[in-house]
């Protein structure tokens, strides 16, 4: 399954990389499901060249998933959570940057969705993480009959962590 992003062909990704937006920044949100869902009112916005930074220090043979990249960045900037719609957007476009460049690639298929999940809207959707999944070692399987998605097996015991170093 593929999903494109629209006219991802006439974009450039890497000066929308290069965009922060006014980010990082932390809002106090007071919307109270929000607050219950995702435990607290400080919520961290990162810029998506951050995204790029941490996607790079992934090593072959190890996973990480938007999930706990997101977790990494709320601990280091003293926020309870960081922005899950611009996380999802900014991993995706991480990824269409590293396409376009001819060098400093990222290897963006080794980050996951949540529960080890594959990216339909990276370049080359989920047959393309897969093949490069699949040749540094993981094990993908398919799960569902209608509405079919990709995991990497047993993911967690690949999970690289995250160091403050970064």
């Amino acid at each position: 399954m593929t999903i494109n992003m629209a006219n991802e062909q006439n974009k450039d990704f890497n000066a929308m990389l290069q965009d922060g937006k006014g980010m990082p920044k932390v809002q106090i949100i007071t919307d109270e499901k929000s607050i219950e869902k995702y435990g607290g009112k400080r919520m961290y916005f990162a810029p998506p060249l951050d995204y790029d930074r941490v996607m790079k220090t992934v090593p072959i043979g190890k996973v990480i998933t938007v999930g706990e990249i997101r977790e990494y960045f709320a601990k280091r900037n003293n926020a309870d959570f960081t922005d899950p719609i611009t996380a999802g957007i900014f991993v995706s476009i991480a990824a269409w940057a590293s396409e376009q460049r001819d060098n400093d690639k990222s290897p963006y298929w080794r980050t996951l969705k949540a529960d080890g999940e594959l990216n339909p809207k990276y370049p080359g959707g989920v047959k393309v993480q897969k093949e490069k999944l699949e040749a540094e070692g993981h094990t993908i399987v398919k799960r569902g009959r209608s509405n079919i998605r990709y995991y990497v097996k047993d993911y967690q015991n690949n999970l690289y962590q995250l160091c403050n170093s970064l």
